[in-house]
């Protein structure tokens, strides 16, 4: 797995020096409001981490995930 930037042309992604096969499944990351995303080493290793469990199916349903962020917007 590697990380891809690109640029969105004519409602598609574009990627920057990188091929992939026909059909491949990709996963965006949109920016914030303030269109730019930087990760210091430690959270880049943990979004790896993150993706590689979800890709291994280590996963929690949406409900799950909504019953925590409530949890988490109460403290």
């Amino acid at each position: 797995m590697g990380i891809a930037t690109g640029t969105v042309v004519a409602g598609k992604v574009q990627l920057d020096g990188v091929a992939l096969p026909e059909g491949c499944v990709v996963t965006v990351l949109t920016p914030d409001s303030t269109g730019e995303v930087f990760l210091d080493a430690e959270d880049e290793i943990a979004l790896l981490e993150a993706v590689a469990e979800a890709e291994r199916g280590e996963t929690i349903s949406p409900e799950e995930l909504f019953a925590r962020l409530a949890k988490r917007s109460k403290q």
